[in-house]
């Protein structure tokens, strides 16, 4: 692979095993274990952002990478919902709804892609200008974007060990709840359009 004319792909990939480090650092207890995670969620989520800058700027956009930007954000997406249910901070329903969600829609748009569309850009598989702004547009995507890494974080600061005073604030946990809530709303907000456009994908 050539590493100059792949910068922005490489950097989708990086920022999964960033979210990974973030992860397995949840497991450890410790305050400062706790404070490396956040650092690294805010690090792996604006690789998000830059991954597609870079493919814009450096003129490396492609079908190959719009499939793995949206293969990272599955796999960090859906991690971090899984741990925060296996360590009891939500319910275990977030995860099963971000995974059924995931499921649904990257197997639509995988036949979409055989028939030379792509989720995002202007090829989308959208074909209603409101389609196309849920799913496609690069505000909803940013929109979708801040809401999940602000329920991420904060569920990270509220349970950061030894500061439980955190945990006990009525404002901070609201707000908390609110972006989860948000998150996981949107996500499946921003799967209906994919569904119900999918039908002359099929038509053959």
């Amino acid at each position: 692979m050539n590493i100059k004319d792949n910068i922005a792909n490489i950097v989708s990939i990086v920022r999964i095993f960033i979210a990974y480090g973030a992860i397995a650092l949840l497991f450890n207890h410790t305050m400062w274990a706790y404070t490396l995670a956040f650092l690294l969620t805010v690090i792996a989520f604006a690789m998000d952002g830059l991954d597609g800058y870079l493919a814009r700027k450096l003129n490396q956009s492609s079908k190959w990478g719009a499939v793995l930007d949206i293969l990272g954000d599955r796999i960090v997406e859906v991690s971090y919902w899984t741990v925060f249910a296996v360590l009891g901070w939500i319910n275990i329903a977030f995860p099963l709804i971000c995974i059924a969600r995931a499921f649904t829609t990257d197997g639509i748009r995988s036949v979409a892609l055989s028939k030379g569309y792509t989720a995002f850009g202007d090829t989308t598989m959208q074909t209603s200008e409101l389609g196309k702004f849920i799913c496609a547009s690069r505000f909803m995507r940013i929109f979708y974007a801040v809401a999940k890494v602000a329920a991420f974080m904060l569920l990270i600061i509220v349970n950061v060990p030894g500061i439980e005073v955190w945990s006990g604030l009525p404002v901070l946990n609201g707000i908390t709840t609110f972006f989860v809530w948000s998150a996981i709303i949107l996500c499946v907000v921003r799967a209906i359009p994919v569904v119900a456009e999918s039908g002359r994908l099929f038509e053959d």
